[in-house]
């Protein structure tokens, strides 16, 4: 469902601009439609209370909680089932954050994603995405949601740029508190400046070669990472938010020094964030978690060459912590993933 496909029944309904604000809102905010001080027979047209109990039951069973898997770290991966029967992930983050999946599977096939290894199945619906965000609401609060779970946000951008409108009006979550992650697809630097919200942008870096970004992410618009870093800078001054670059740190692969001097000469002067996360070991996957200790060393090493560097604990990691994982387990084995070589 569409948000827009939502807000067409609700004015068939009789509902005007203020009626349908206080529907999206109270369902943003997981809320009874009945909420609030005055009585919705005093307030909302009679077509439309006569049928908010059937619209409140739609919305509920966009997102319905199939498996809960506590973390840790106070952290929670929700297997989330869609009204179709698909399944998505969904991630209850520390500290009042909340990620969400905007495709069932991905186009662009990272060689260390599980999510990529089924190919893309099917969008995520803008009023599927906002789901999301009312079941997590109706388990903890929520004050931040991040766009990196399932999928690739670029390769379904009116959806996530609809489902990031409401949630940063009515849907009471700061803007800066938004955060939309892409493997850099151009048209993305194009849509959020023209947004009413305007997000904070993730961007996944993940290296400094470009010949080794083609092979880790195959299918990603070929910007070199100088261009990624270039039109990245150019959001975040227009937005006075800063980029935050994703660094999946793979053990042999993107950790050498040749990286690390890549890393200050794209990011030095950049108003910029790295943060590093070492990789989530999946069964079945040719890739290693390098130790703490390497990782916790070259973030400092970066913070003495003066980029601000964030050394990230993926959340969830006891419980399946990368993206796909459950969605994979619930469902039939993932291709067998072809090892990507350091020239």
């Amino acid at each position: 469902m569409h948000i827009q496909t939502l807000r067409e029944r609700l004015r068939a309904l009789g509902a005007n601009p203020r009626h349908e604000q206080r529907v999206l809102r109270l369902w943003s905010l997981a809320l009874p439609q009945t909420s609030g001080r005055r009585q919705v027979e005093h307030f909302l047209p009679s077509a439309l209370v006569a049928e908010l109990p059937a619209i409140a039951d739609e919305l509920a069973a966009l997102a319905r909680l199939e498996s809960q898997h506590p973390g840790e770290d106070g952290s929670a991966r929700l297997l989330v089932k869609l009204g179709d029967g698909q399944m998505v992930e969904t991630v209850l983050l520390p500290r009042d954050g909340v990620c969400v999946s905007t495709q069932i599977g991905c186009a662009v096939g990272c060689v260390f994603c599980m999510t990529g290894t089924t190919g893309l199945i099917r969008q995520v619906g803008s009023a599927e995405i906002v789901a999301q965000v009312a079941l997590a609401r109706s388990l903890r609060p929520v004050k931040k949601v991040v766009f990196m779970g399932m999928g690739e946000p670029a390769h379904n951008l009116d959806n996530v740029l609809e489902a990031i409108d409401l949630l940063g009006t009515v849907g009471n979550i700061g803007h800066k508190n938004l955060v939309f992650s892409t493997v850099g697809d151009p048209r993305v630097f194009e849509a959020l400046p023209r947004g009413r919200v305007k997000p904070a942008l993730a961007l996944s870096l993940h290296t400094t070669r470009a010949d080794l970004r083609e092979r880790l992410l195959p299918r990603a618009p070929r910007l070199s990472p100088e261009e990624l870093v270039e039109a990245g800078e150019i959001y975040a001054r227009a937005t006075d938010y800063p980029i935050q670059y994703q660094w999946t740190l793979l053990d042999g692969i993107n950790d050498s020094d040749e990286e690390l001097d890549g890393i200050v000469r794209l990011l030095t002067g950049k108003y910029a964030i790295l943060n590093m996360i070492p990789f989530n070991s999946v069964e079945g996957m040719p890739w290693q978690r390098p130790s703490w200790e390497k990782a916790a060393d070259i973030a400092r090493r970066l913070h003495r060459r003066g980029i601000l560097t964030k050394l990230r604990q993926s959340a969830g990691q006891d419980v399946d912590g990368g993206c796909g994982q459950l969605r994979a387990r619930a469902s039939t084995p993932a291709r067998r993933v072809i090892p990507v070589t350091v020239a």
